[in-house]
């Protein structure tokens, strides 16, 4: 192979989590924390110089916690069952705990300088750049209890909302099921591959068997996992009113930096358009043989079209496509890509005992980033993989910046990763040598609009009834089935004849304990992306504008970012509908390309 497909971890801390290089790093950062802690009591009387070193420490500390996090949830990711991590796992979680206290109290110090002490301040050369940042901890001050009440409040977290996130692992990482396959060949496989499974399994029928099963395995602990996501969301429920947030879409709408006008005229614009996926969906079930779409079919390839099989891509042969198209567009992150290839940044091999799914995050202290995913092969690993170096270009062109200017809200995260995306998904349409193949590559082109539109406002739905009747009291594993079903049928409309009742058990996105609401942030980047990826089309110099915006995504609110660098007011329908017409034109090609395959009686 010309580019490695596992990672490269020891880099960091060569020998794992019990060699010296850890255990030294696991002893610095304990002391770092430490030290600000016992520092804490310097902060009164408020003296700028003091106020100015206390953020440079804070910065600090905070990125070499971070790079320690980064690597073990690495090494946790790659060899998912094994459960030595877990002990650093939970002693990593308790000095975030114990940072937040220097933190908070940080914040509540500089919301008490006056107007001409925070002007000074934030003149310092490396303070300017996070002046936006420093504005948020006085707004975030604000909502503080008392400081004895805050340091209960974080290390309660650690066996309330970081707990039941961490059980529900525990919980995931033991499961298995039978697979059957068309052969009638049996094998036991995880919830993480038979996840896989289940989206591109090409056999129908094996597929069909495969949903039932998994439906099962969750159906076998459904009391268990309704007991975490109860206790997960009445834990962050106490800690957001303890913070003075009144309704639940509070504080994921702060975090995120965007007002409720923009989600609802998101959504708005999002519900109008489920019917434009009917007829595709009607396509597709002809196409695939069928005759409706169940849950485990609206997300399959199409695999099979005349005598167009696709065939199986090398890691090698995606690297170098993502590299050739990025460099087309956005000839630096084309080389950071390169980079990231050359440099083993990308865990990708395709083996058992690795986690389900695909992430990638930022290592502050080496100015680098790690990626992780599992690659089989298909067109969708390959649109995966430019997802998350998306999500790392991001990153590395704010690495020259403070740390606190880095922290931009998971909505901005999904921009530069699904604009990324796009480029290799048009890309890989365009250079289709057939219309059949086209159609091929269309159709995996839509499995973004309609995960987005229909799967994930699925889950904004569920996960919406979920917490207003979860304030009234305990939800029982049959009511949480209900109201995912319920879910789907308001978001898929008539298109799907089976749903998946246990999705609110087999999702990981419910059960994160730091980021609420994981779900509407996706929507709102893949349609912001296709925003700018329209506008792209009429810059004769797109790129410096582009990483400006990058640059400006933790500087600003969501829509002063949107109105500074795209001009558009995202409370208003017209940005949101322009990116609808971009999926409305994929959908009416598939529908004309795909038109002579269908069979006739």
């Amino acid at each position: 192979m010309k580019y490695s497909n596992t990672w490269q971890l020891d880099t960091l801390f060569p020998g794992g989590v019990t060699a010296a290089p850890f255990q030294q790093a696991l002893t610095d950062s304990t002391h770092q924390i430490t030290t600000l802690v016992d520092r804490v009591e310097t902060l009164t009387p408020i003296n700028l110089t003091t106020l100015h070193q206390f953020a440079q420490d804070l910065q600090a500390a905070e990125g070499h916690l971070r790079t320690l996090k980064v690597y073990l949830n690495g090494l946790m990711s790659a060899d998912y069952t094994n459960p030595a991590y877990r002990p650093y796992q939970t002693e990593l979680a308790q000095l975030s705990a114990d940072l937040k206290f220097p933190l908070d109290l940080f914040k509540s110090t500089i919301a008490q300088l006056n107007p001409d002490q925070f002007e000074q301040l934030v003149q310092k050369p490396d303070l300017a750049p996070i002046t936006f940042t420093l504005t948020e901890f006085i707004k975030q001050a604000q909502r503080l209890q008392d400081p004895n009440t805050e340091v209960l409040l974080n290390t309660l977290q650690l066996d309330a909302l970081q707990a039941w996130s961490s059980h529900y692992d525990t919980i995931v990482a033991n499961l298995t099921l039978d697979f059957i396959d068309e052969t009638g060949k049996t094998q036991t496989i995880a919830a993480g591959q038979a996840l896989n499974l289940l989206t591109s399994y090409p056999d129908h029928a094996a597929r069909a068997r495969l949903m039932t099963s998994y439906e099962k395995m969750w159906q076998q602990v459904e009391d268990v996992i309704a007991d975490t996501l109860n206790h997960l969301a009445g834990s962050r429920r106490t800690e957001q009113r303890a913070h003075h947030y009144q309704h639940y879409l509070d504080e994921p709408l702060t975090l995120n930096r965007m007002s409720v006008a923009t989600l609802d005229a998101m959504w708005q614009a999002v519900a109008s358009a489920q019917s434009l996926f009917t007829p595709y969906f009607v396509r597709k079930a002809e196409l695939l043989g069928l005759d409706n779409i169940g849950w485990q079919d609206h997300a399959t390839p199409l695999t099979k079209l005349g005598d167009y099989t696709p065939t199986i891509i090398t890691y090698d042969t995606a690297a170098d496509f993502i590299i050739k198209n990025f460099q087309h567009n956005v000839p630096k992150m084309a080389a950071f890509a390169q980079h990231a290839f050359d440099q083993n940044w990308i865990e990708a091999e395709n083996r058992p005992g690795k986690q389900p799914g695909a992430w990638m995050d930022f290592l502050p202290d080496i100015k680098e980033s790690r990626i992780f995913m599992t690659f089989t092969g298909s067109i969708t690993d390959v649109t995966t993989l430019a997802h998350e170096l998306g999500h790392a270009f991001h990153s590395d062109v704010l690495k020259d910046l403070p740390l606190w200017r880095e922290a931009y809200a998971m909505n901005m995260a999904e921009t530069a990763s699904t604009f990324a995306e796009m480029l290799i998904t048009d890309a890989s349409v365009k250079h289709a040598p057939t219309p059949t193949e086209k159609v091929a590559l269309l159709d995996a082109k839509l499995a973004n609009p309609i995960a987005m539109f229909l799967n994930i406002r699925a889950r904004f739905i569920f996960e919406s009834n979920f917490y207003t009747e979860r304030i009234h009291g305990y939800v029982p594993a049959q009511r949480l089935n209900e109201l995912m079903e319920t879910a789907q049928k308001e978001a898929f409309g008539d298109i799907l004849t089976t749903t998946h009742p246990h999705f609110w058990a087999s999702k990981l996105h419910f059960y994160g304990a730091d980021i609420p609401f994981y779900n509407f942030p996706y929507a709102f980047g893949y349609l912001f992306s296709l925003g700018i990826y329209a506008w792209a089309q009429q810059q004769d110099a797109f790129e410096p504008v582009y990483i400006a915006l990058l640059r400006d995504t933790a500087n600003m609110s969501t829509e002063e970012l949107a109105q500074k660098h795209l001009g558009v007011d995202l409370t208003k329908p017209d940005f949101w509908l322009a990116g609808i017409n971009l999926v409305k034109h994929d959908l009416d090609e598939f529908m004309h390309l795909s038109e002579p395959l269908v069979k006739k009686d």
